[in-house]
């Protein structure tokens, strides 16, 4: 019999609905039923492509013995992370607190008020060296419930006062060699062999690697040589896959070759956009522009074609096991690809570095690890023929790919993660000249906003005509960024006006008397979820942040840029002292303090030439000088340069506007020759 989880909409729900276990979705049902029999909740948190998630449902959460004592001790509630980030973050920091590490599935027992007091990660059914097995675990915490709850409700007081006082961070001023200690910082980090941060496993890191972006074009020769190495070994390895397109969550080593085969909507989105600014950046060399032009395209190409629904919402993630193996999909046999390819396996082995002996379990990870120029000299072609026998070796793989058993989508749609792709299709759609990634822009934002747009807020997640009640910050604060992306991008009033309501949304749902914003509206949580702390993606404050930033200049609310500045220096203690773990909102302190606006009245000739510019602390605005504060009393035919209300010579010519730029930003190096 299904249980409760059948009337879900989320993928990973559903992957528990005929479980014995009887659980409950994250509720009012669940909570009054653990307070009414002085119950603990047991709450598993995971998501649909968690492969120790899988693992612990095959061996537990469907073992009858291990139900029955679930259900009659506890009550079980199940929850979507990807549906619920709040709750997942405010459980995830309370497990960090108590055992220094988390991870997914994430377990935890609950007071009937939702304060927790223990927890853990996978557990075996049965003990294993050095793991005590679930039975065991149920079994202790049942024992304490009944004989030591004055214990219990002791660790649950001091646990959520801890919590407390962690995620309420100390505001101050902030330094002036802010962004000079934060490369420092990174430098420090970072991997001079093969790029990125840290060692195994290693994560792409995507908003550290757009900081260094920004400071790139900002002529910082450090950060152009960290992000020049990063996105060269990142695209180089078995992290980006060299067949379908696209990258994978990590790395299990400190070279890249070797992925966690999952696959994330955020990751790709944030990857694309930055190769895609990279590849404008007049430090790149020729050969470097093309590499991170062809990786920019064939990740959003990948996204379009597989992660795209039919209505235009973007999907969540692809798992990394197929048929019950990780990997299994992606990896290949140096014979399979002598079948496919025939005559011409033997220079394709050589370019994806494959051989018998295989360089993982006995298989290949594709890498791409010769240069071109080497292996084109080798085979006696020119670039533009190179490409053609690439593209032509890399489609026939990926049709035979294709009668694989594919990895399972998760096709939810969640808001944030959705708006970071708009934001990507749409700035590389004007950056690399490509109308169909700003198509494809404009019918996201169609499909979101007619769909997802609710009483004032966007809410989060939608899955087959389905939308779930819950609105957070970073929904808000990413879709308006991409809102505002396409505007930049198509000159369309509508996107900028939506993103408009957005940052108004922010400021009066989520705006706190002390300066921060509030991730979540959820009353009842134990802690108030409030963070700035960047994990594979951005923040939902440093997103606001840049939002109410750029969108400050355009409308000439100077209130909203203070709102924007008091939420960056509310967490200055954390910035000065971590800023590794802030690297997005150091981007949004960049763009209040050194960003810019660049106004054009229409029509304008200027407009074609400028979207094709990669200006990464200025905002556009395109209109009459009725449509737009900063437009007004502006000239048509003329592009107005300023920062904060204070304009350089209005000029009416590429070559004169560059010199503009380049007066504003003298590190910056001429990009137009690309």
């Amino acid at each position: 019999m299904p249980n409760r989880l059948a009337q879900e909409s989320s993928p990973y729900l559903l992957q528990h609905a005929h479980n014995p276990v009887d659980w409950y979705p994250w509720g009012e049902e669940a909570f009054t039923k653990a307070r009414a029999e002085n119950k603990p909740i047991f709450l598993s948190v995971g998501y649909a492509t968690c492969h120790w998630c899988h693992v612990m449902e095959r061996e537990s959460f469907e073992d009858a013995e291990i139900a029955s004592f679930l259900n009659t001790h506890f009550v079980p509630i199940k929850v979507d992370r990807e549906e619920r980030p709040d709750v997942d973050h405010v459980y995830m920091s309370a497990l960090q607190a108590m055992t220094g590490a988390g991870g997914w599935p994430m377990n935890m027992f609950l007071m009937p008020d939702l304060r927790p007091f223990f927890g853990g990660t996978y557990w075996p059914p049965q003990d294993r060296p050095g793991m005590p097995g679930f039975r065991r675990v149920l079994m202790g915490v049942h024992n304490a419930w009944q004989h030591q709850q004055k214990d219990v409700l002791e660790n649950a007081e001091q646990l959520t006062a801890f919590l407390q006082g962690q995620l309420k961070p100390r505001a101050g001023e902030l330094p002036e060699n802010l962004h000079q200690a934060a490369l420092a910082g990174l430098s420090r980090a970072f991997d001079p062999a093969y790029g990125g941060f840290g060692g195994a496993p290693k994560f792409p890191q995507s908003p550290a690697l757009a900081y260094l972006l920004s400071k790139a074009w900002l002529g910082d020769d450090a950060a152009w040589k960290h992000l020049q190495l990063t996105l060269s070994r990142m695209a180089e390895g078995g992290l980006y896959d060299q067949v379908g397109g696209g990258f994978h969550r990590y790395a299990v080593d400190h070279i890249w070759r070797v992925p966690h085969f999952e696959k994330m909507l955020y990751d790709n989105a944030q990857l694309a956009r930055i190769y895609a600014g990279a590849s404008l950046l007049g430090q790149a060399g020729a050969a470097e522009r093309r590499r991170y032009r062809r990786i920019a395209k064939e990740t959003l190409d990948y996204v379009l074609r597989e992660m795209t629904g039919p209505e235009g919402g973007f999907y969540s993630a692809q798992d990394a096991d197929s048929e019950g193996v990780e990997g299994k999909y992606y990896v290949w046999q140096e014979a399979e690809i002598r079948e496919i390819l025939g005559p011409e396996a033997e220079a394709a082995l050589l370019l994806f570095g494959a051989s018998e002996t295989g360089n993982w379990e006995h298989t290949n990870v594709l890498e791409r690890r010769i240069p071109d120029e080497a292996l084109m000299q080798h085979l006696g072609l020119g670039p533009e023929a190179f490409e053609n026998w690439v593209a032509r070796v890399r489609q026939r793989l990926y049709e035979a790919r294709r009668q694989r058993t594919p990895p399972l989508t998760d096709d939810k749609v969640l808001a944030d993660w959705n708006g970071l792709m708009l934001r990507a299709l749409a700035d590389a759609g004007r950056w690399l000249g490509e109308p169909g990634y700003i198509e494809a822009a404009r019918k996201n934002a169609e499909f979101v906003l007619k769909t997802m747009y609710q009483d004032g807020l966007l809410r989060h997640a939608w899955r087959g005509g389905r939308l779930q009640p819950q609105a957070y910050l970073s929904d808000q604060a990413h879709y308006g960024l991409g809102l505002l992306a396409l505007f930049e991008a198509t000159g369309e009033m509508e996107w900028l006006e939506a993103a408009y309501r957005l940052a108004e949304a922010i400021l009066t749902h989520f705006k706190e008397p002390e300066g921060s914003f509030r991730d979540s509206l959820d009353p009842t949580l134990p802690v108030k979820v409030r963070d700035a702390y960047d994990g594979p993606y951005p923040s939902g404050n440093a997103s606001a942040a840049e939002l109410l930033f750029r969108l400050a200049a355009l409308y000439e609310r100077p209130d909203w840029h203070q709102a924007a500045l008091s939420a960056v220096q509310f967490y200055a203690q954390s910035l000065v002292h971590n800023a590794f773990g802030f690297p997005a909102l150091l981007q949004a302190h960049l763009v209040g303090t050194q960003g810019s606006e660049l106004a054009l009245v229409t029509p304008s000739e200027l407009a074609l030439p400028v979207r094709q510019w990669f200006l990464p602390l200025t905002t556009l605005a395109f209109g009459p000088p009725s449509s737009l504060p900063v437009l007004r009393n502006r000239s048509p035919g003329l592009a107005y340069l300023c920062r904060q209300g204070a304009c350089r010579l209005p000029v009416d010519n590429p070559e004169r506007l560059w010199g503009e730029l380049k007066a504003l930003y003298p590190g910056t190096a001429d990009q137009r020759k690309t």
